[in-house]
């Protein structure tokens, strides 16, 4: 069977870990620390608070911004549910932002049409997420401007990302967010076996986001001699357990050494899928040229024309052993947001991006050959029917 990702270990990351497991600490000791700076020197942020996964970091980053019960909190339904439960898990009523059909991020055409209508019906967000799909950014220049008109917060859901650029910085450098949140998920570019980091460069938003992360608790307290001792705390916030442990951690430097091989290989891999549909109808991701792209997905769309469609394809492929799946369903075609009053048909553009949507194996283990077969395999049963 040919995986659609999966992780990518070598005896390095294997060696870290069994050091890890065999020093003094397992947890709450120094490696957290020392991926969280790894980090902020790679993306270029002030500050890093690394979590137990992505959807975490959403969670304290939404918290961090003040999102309360009856705030308005948009995103992409062209995501994982993480990208909007994050708002729902501090009561606030979640929407979103159809996507373009070019790169299928957030549409700004229709996020201004939607910013004046909720102006109108004084319903603005507090918060908008934009998902940076596939690894690829979403404008986020013209998003920040949006922002200040209409006074909204940012948080980039980049958890496709790490190690992108849009226009020449790296993607989690929160020039245009407050936050921007990176997953390190199995299939993501690193892994921590799970795990997550929320960035940003303001430090208000940095101490929250470390005391949301341990129960609300806060050591930075040094007035007299008990209080200098490490061992004290106070409790400040209602906080959650969401620390990364060491273990997690030394994984996570490890890999981040390997994030240029990671990515080099992912852009070969889509040279070869490219080239071998160029010519073909198949739909493909847009480029913007203002980005650099992970390439964390590489995913076509299977047009509706004879009897040709994306389940056909599917099958096929199954058939032959190819792990394709799909990225994403709707996150309103849920059934829990269909009981929050979301409908087929609000968003047209995801929904047709859904029913033709079909994501290609590609991870730094893919080998050429097995890229090669994919692709010119993929090319022959679409043009044989």
């Amino acid at each position: 069977m040919i995986n659609y990702s999966r992780q990518y270990i070598d005896k390095k990351d294997i060696d870290a870990v069994v050091k890890t497991l065999k020093s003094d600490f397992l947890t709450t000791g120094p490696l957290v620390p020392k991926f969280e700076k790894k980090i902020s020197i790679k993306v270029q942020s002030k500050f890093a608070v690394a979590v137990n996964s992505a959807t975490s970091a959403l969670h304290i980053s939404c918290l961090a911004l003040g999102l309360k019960k009856g705030d308005f909190i948009w995103t992409s339904p062209n995501s994982f549910v993480a990208s909007a439960n994050c708002g729902l898990y501090c009561g606030a009523k979640v929407d979103f932002i159809d996507i373009a059909l070019t790169d299928h991020n957030i549409d700004i055409k229709q996020l201004k049409k939607k910013l004046i209508k909720a102006k109108k019906e004084k319903k603005l967000p507090k918060i908008i997420i934009p998902v940076h799909y596939a690894g690829q950014s979403c404008d986020m220049k013209e998003i920040k401007k949006l922002s200040r008109k209409y006074k909204f917060k940012i948080i980039e859901d980049a958890s496709h990302a790490l190690g992108g650029k849009y226009l020449n910085n790296p993607v989690g450098n929160c020039k245009y967010s407050d936050i921007t949140v990176f997953s390190f998920h199995p299939v993501k570019i690193i892994t921590t076996f799970e795990g997550g980091v929320a960035t940003t460069n303001n430090k208000e938003i940095y101490k929250k986001l470390l005391m949301l992360r341990s129960h609300g608790i806060n050591r930075e307290f040094k007035k007299n001699k008990v209080e200098k001792l490490r061992s004290f705390y106070k409790q400040e916030l209602l906080g959650f357990n969401y620390r990364m442990n060491d273990v997690q951690a030394s994984i996570g430097i490890s890999q981040l050494k390997k994030i240029n091989f990671f990515l080099k290989k992912r852009e070969e891999i889509k040279k070869i899928y490219d080239n071998e549909f160029k010519n073909t109808n198949l739909g493909l991701q847009i480029k913007n040229k203002d980005c650099r792209s992970t390439n964390h997905l590489y995913v076509i769309a299977v047009p509706k024309i004879e009897n040709l469609n994306r389940d056909k394809l599917l099958e096929a492929l199954k058939r032959k052993k190819i792990g394709a799946v799909i990225h994403y369903i709707p996150i309103h075609y849920h059934p829990y947001y269909k009981k929050l009053g979301f409908k087929k048909g609000e968003f047209p553009n995801s929904e047709k991006y859904y029913s033709e949507a079909v994501s290609l194996p590609i991870h730094p283990g893919l080998k050429i050959n097995q890229t090669q077969f994919i692709a010119k395999f993929i090319k022959k049963f679409i043009t044989q029917l």
